[in-house]
């Protein structure tokens, strides 16, 4: 099963073929993005937030319609994004996808790719999409990455650390045993051309984006 999770930000058009949830998919909002997915004419099946700019009203058509609606107050120490992840990773999916969480706030940006970080661990893939970008991390190993149309642009940054002996196969510019160090440029928009390239490394994090002009 695949989760979408639709966050408040800016709204994307990587929700308006979202699947209706099933056994094979899982649609939820975070705070407005609960809206987004009603105006695609979807229900979700869980939302999280404080919900704090709807009328009682309407909050309570919402609450007949989603079978899991967790209401949190605005002082909290997660953001509402961090909670809806909790929720979404123990109903142990193959893969997380987060829509509509970029493109406005830089803080709230920001916020979710450290999410990523956090999450990584979990054994469930998390990415974030919107129009022009796919993003998510990768830790220490080999990991295949396929050819896309879509995103014909691939770029890797260090987090936190220096990635040690990064080795690119694949690619248009290859790269053997390298030390990819924090503020490094030298990974930004490298292409596949191969039909299936390979990324490893032996320590650290990597972020890795996928993009289009």
């Amino acid at each position: 099963m695949i989760i979408h999770i639709v966050g408040a930000g800016p709204k994307t058009n990587t929700i308006t073929n979202l699947p209706q949830n099933d056994e094979n998919s899982m649609v939820i909002g975070v705070d407005n993005g609960a809206h987004y997915i009603i105006e695609e004419g979807l229900i979700p099946e869980a939302i999280f937030g404080d919900f704090d700019s709807l009328i009682d009203e309407n909050l309570e058509k919402i609450k007949r319609l989603v079978p899991n609606v967790f209401i949190y107050p605005p002082e909290k120490d997660e953001t509402d994004l961090e909670l809806a992840i909790q929720w979404a990773i123990k109903q142990n999916p193959e893969k997380i996808i987060i829509h509509c969480v970029t493109g406005k706030r830089l803080d709230h940006e920001f916020g979710s790719i450290t999410l990523l970080i956090k999450f990584m661990n979990s054994e469930v893939p998390i990415m974030i999409v919107d129009e022009y970008n796919e993003i998510y991390v990768i830790n220490e190993g080999t990991h295949l990455i396929n050819k896309q149309k879509q995103f014909k642009y691939v770029s890797f940054f260090s987090l936190g650390t220096s990635v040690e002996n990064l080795t690119l196969k694949g690619f248009k510019y290859p790269l053997t045993n390298h030390l990819l160090e924090i503020g490094s440029s030298l990974c930004v928009s490298n292409e596949l051309v191969e039909g299936v390239g390979s990324i490893s490394f032996t320590k650290g994090i990597a972020l890795v984006v996928r993009s289009k002009d």
